[in-house]
């Protein structure tokens, strides 16, 4: 069991899994190496981070055993975010509390949308609310305003990942950006300005749209609804993206120290519960 270090940043956004796990049905993508969470943390340590957030990866599907795994071994140092049928057991949800659990993740890319009318659902996100647990979306930005604005009535906090999912190259004024920009007023809704490598464009073109993005995402949700994640170990994108280039990228986008503050500190320790360690 690892120590439990000042905090000196946290990384909002990472995996960690085993080639060698039985992996989900239908899965978009077959990992053909480990990221272990030795690697993870040597990671965080070269680049003066102390803390960070483990997220299920979808080829996984409801198989959260690795993860926990992790948590168990750096309690005080990871939070946990797993993927669960809604179905679940609330006895089941409360242990995975007890390890370091902070949240429920819906990645729905490549998925069809659900209705969240559906028989199961508000039941789900009331036991969510009572364990103070956020819901993370992953999705591309075109359904994102709707599928918020059909979770926002439920009262559990949503997590928005990497920038919203835009196509970097149709920029800031595409309306779906605008539409999720004015649900930032709701003071429910937080974003991760994380996988800059993911949004559509050249490498040129996804900076860009995350230096015009930064200062609108600031004024709309607040640096208090803003968190920073590396997406480590960058799946689907590992051949030309590393842990130090993401690191770069943050710091092409020029934030001052009160920003990085909020960003790397101040936020994600309030959001993820690190705040109580």
């Amino acid at each position: 069991m690892l120590d439990n270090p000042t905090i000196t940043g946290i990384d909002a956004h990472a995996h960690v899994f085993s080639q060698a796990l039985t992996l989900a049905g239908g899965r978009r993508y077959t990992p053909g190496y480990d990221a272990t969470l030795a690697d993870y943390l040597e990671h965080l340590h070269a680049n003066g981070l102390s803390h960070g957030v483990v997220v299920q990866p979808s080829f996984l599907g409801t198989d959260n055993r690795y993860l926990l795994a992790a948590l168990q071994q750096a309690p005080e140092r990871l939070r946990g975010v797993v993927v669960v049928d809604r179905q679940v057991a609330p006895e089941t949800l409360q242990a995975m509390a007890r390890q370091g659990v902070v949240g429920v993740r819906l990645n729905l890319v490549g998925q069809p949308l659900p209705d969240f009318a559906a028989p199961g659902w508000a039941v789900f996100f009331q036991r969510l609310v009572e364990l103070g647990w956020h819901v993370e979306l992953h999705r591309e930005l075109d359904d994102l305003p709707h599928l918020v604005r059909q979770l926002l009535p439920f009262g559990v906090k949503l997590v928005i990942d990497h920038f919203g999912r835009p196509d970097a190259r149709r920029g800031v004024d595409q309306p779906a950006f605008g539409a999720l920009l004015a649900l930032g007023a709701s003071g429910q809704v937080w974003l991760k300005v994380s996988g800059i490598y993911r949004l559509a464009g050249s490498p040129e073109q996804n900076l860009e749209f995350a230096r015009a993005a930064m200062p609108l995402l600031a004024q709309s949700f607040g640096l208090e609804r803003l968190v920073w994640g590396s997406d480590w170990p960058h799946t689907q994108h590992e051949n030309r993206i590393s842990y130090a280039s993401v690191v770069e990228q943050r710091q092409a986008l020029g934030f001052s120290k009160s920003v990085q503050q909020a960003l790397l500190i101040d936020t994600p320790s309030r959001l993820f519960g690190f705040e109580h360690v």
